[in-house]
C-alpha cells in the first residue's frame, strides 16, 4: 500500500504546473492533498475523470485550506473534520477508515508571524490528540499532511535563526513531543534518525534551489503500526508546489 501526503498549494493551481503527471509518476493507492483552496464547483475535471473515491473537505472561506483525499481502495467509512467547529469550518481535515486502519488526512494551521494565531494552534493540537486517541484505541492511526512544525534542529536548515519563529517556537515543538509520548511515531526520523531532507522551501532567497528547507510534511503513525511500514520517501524532485510529496510504503 503506498500513501503519499502534499500540500498543493493551491489544487487548481498544481493542475497548471504537471500535477497529472507527478500524480501518475508517483502511482499512489491513496493521495491526501492539503491546502487544496478550492469550492466543489472548482474540483479540476482531470481529478473529476479520476477512477478513484474521491473526498473533500472545503473550507467556508473561498479560496482558502481544504483537503482532499484521492483513493484507489474504496474505505469503510469517511468523515469530516475532529469535532472541532471553529478547525472544521477551515476543512482541515478528513479520516477515512480502512480494514487495518485509520488514515487522517490533515492541514494543521499555521501559527502566522509573531505567533498571532498560537492559541488557535494549540487548541487545534489538544483536539487532534483526543480525537487520534481516541482512533487509536479502536485500530491503529496514520497520521499525515502538512504538520506546519520542523520538530527538531535537524529538519530545518538554519535552525538558530528561526528559534521561536512560527513552525520552530519552542510550544510547536513541545506540541509535538506531546503527540509523540502518547505512542505515536514520526515514521520517517524512526526509520532515518540521522538522514537530512526537507519538504518545504520559501519562495524567497532562492530557497528551494539552495535546499534551505524544512520537513514539515509528515507521516505520523501508531506505535504499533510501525514494524509495517517499509520506508518513507521525500520527493524532492517533484516540483509544482512551495512542497513535494511525502510517500510511505505499508
Amino acid at each position: 500500500m503506498k500513501i503519499v501526503t502534499w500540500n498543493v498549494n493551491g489544487l487548481r493551481a498544481v493542475m497548471k504546473k504537471d500535477f497529472m503527471a507527478s500524480y501518475k509518476a508517483l502511482k499512489p493507492d491513496v493521495i491526501c492533498l492539503q491546502e487544496t483552496k478550492l469550492q466543489k464547483d472548482q474540483i479540476p475535471d482531470e481529478i473529476n475523470k479520476l477512477n478513484s473515491y474521491k473526498y473533500y473537505s472545503f473550507a467556508l472561506k473561498k479560496g482558502y485550506s481544504g483537503t482532499a483525499i484521492i483513493s484507489k481502495v474504496e474505505p469503510l467509512s469517511v468523515s469530516y473534520g475532529i469535532g472541532s467547529t471553529e478547525h472544521d469550518d477551515e476543512g482541515r481535515s478528513i479520516t477515512l477508515e480502512y480494514e487495518d486502519y485509520y488514515l487522517v488526512n490533515a492541514y494543521v494551521p499555521n501559527a502566522q508571524p509573531e505567533l498571532k494565531r498560537i492559541d488557535f494552534r494549540s487548541d487545534w493540537e489538544k483536539k487532534i490528540l483526543k480525537y487520534l486517541k481516541k482512533l487509536d484505541k479502536k485500530k491503529p492511526v496514520i497520521y499525515c499532511g502538512d504538520l506546519n512544525v520542523a520538530h527538531n534542529e535537524i529538519d530545518l536548515k538554519n535552525p538558530k535563526a528561526n528559534i521561536g519563529m512560527p513552525g520552530f517556537s519552542y510550544e510547536e515543538r513541545a506540541m509535538m513531543d506531546t503527540l509523540l509520548e502518547k505512542n505515536f511515531k514520526d515514521a520517517y526520523r524512526e526509520l532515518y534518525p540521522e538522514k537530512i531532507e526537507y519538504t518545504w522551501w520559501s519562495y524567497r532567497a532562492n530557497a528551494r534551489e539552495n535546499n534551505t528547507g524544512w520537513r514539515i510534511d509528515y507521516f505520523v503513525v501508531s506505535e504499533r503500526l510501525m514494524p509495517k511500514i517499509k520506508r518513507v520517501e521525500i520527493h524532492s524532485e517533484i516540483y509544482g508546489s512551495d512542497h513535494c510529496p511525502v510517500e510511505l510504503i505499508l
